[in-house]
């Protein structure tokens, strides 16, 4: 008997960085996402298959019941070495999800290039967690840590504020009018989000509070724009405030300083994605730049 599991995958939108320390964030489920696919297996093992969005088949292994009870602390890090981490967490929190069994066959289908950074990780993690039958926030929390805002967009089907105390989800409203002009490009590389929030909390100042409380308020004005200028310009206003808070310049002044619109880093800073405004469609400004992976708002957000 197969047993499916499946999570969105997510982009935060607002509070990227301070939502660590207790700032409402904005963040979208995205259409794609990763499923999970458990079959009954033999000899105390776990037979473990992932594919990309292709069908490519980018990790196999066999891991034992016992490397997932019996976890050591791997020389580096691998897949498969991240894989143990996960599941023996998931142990620690329901030992019956193992003991139970005598085995298992587990496959993974991301819907998006593994590249691209819309929640590889979470995904996976929420959908373990609905397997053991355990919080997967608290899985997060004792396998990669985070804020947990992505394993709230994998459970959520609908735009939501996120708050780290207590895992506050709150569903919201955003329907645009003027949606037609926000666009999401990819920038050609993934970013490492463990490394980009160390880079925050080296970069944390004494004026924390009062940074937390500008992010709500810029979010509040994202969240109520009425208008596309009204929209650009809070946006606008939270990348500045960013990048004061990081001290690193914004996407747009490293990269497109010509560009006739908003241009917003979209978590972790420096890669994955970012999020576009702009009157005109701007497919060809980035193609010709040689960033091809363009879509549209529909294309890219789950909408119900």
């Amino acid at each position: 008997m197969k047993t499916t599991f499946y999570s969105n995958g997510k982009l935060l939108i607002s509070g990227e960085y301070l939502v660590l320390d207790g700032a409402n964030a904005f963040a979208l489920p995205t259409k794609f996402g990763q499923d999970l696919i458990i079959e009954e297996g033999t000899d105390q093992t776990i037979e473990w298959k992932s594919y990309d969005y292709d069908d490519h088949l980018w990790f196999e292994d066999v891991i034992s019941f016992s490397e997932i009870i019996n976890k050591t602390i791997p020389e580096s890090e691998t897949v498969k070495t991240t894989l143990i981490n996960i599941l023996h967490e998931a142990y620690v929190l329901n030992p019956d999800f193992i003991n139970n069994s005598n085995g298992f066959k587990a496959s993974t289908h991301l819907t998006f290039p593994r590249k691209w950074g819309l929640g590889t990780s979470s995904t996976l993690i929420n959908n373990i967690a609905q397997w053991a039958k355990i919080n997967a926030f608290t899985l997060l929390n004792n396998s990669f840590g985070g804020s947990g805002y992505d394993i709230a967009c994998a459970q959520n089907n609908t735009p939501i504020l996120y708050q780290v105390e207590n895992n506050a989800v709150k569903p919201v409203v955003f329907n645009p009018a003027f949606k037609e002009n926000i666009y999401f490009v990819y920038l050609n590389k993934k970013q490492n989000s463990k490394s980009a929030i160390k880079a925050y909390y080296n970069n944390r100042n004494e004026h924390l509070a009062e940074n937390v409380a500008k992010n709500n308020k810029i979010t509040d004005a994202i969240l109520n724009a009425k208008t596309l200028k009204e929209f650009a310009l809070a946006v606008e206003k939270h990348e500045i405030h960013l990048s004061n808070i990081l001290e690193t310049r914004t996407i747009k002044e490293i990269a497109f300083s010509d560009f006739n619109g908003v241009i917003k880093s979209l978590g972790a800073w420096g890669g994955d994605f970012v999020m576009v405004i702009s009157k005109e469609d701007p497919k060809a400004y980035f193609t010709t730049k040689g960033y091809e992976t363009i879509l549209t708002y529909d294309e890219m957000i789950l909408q119900v």
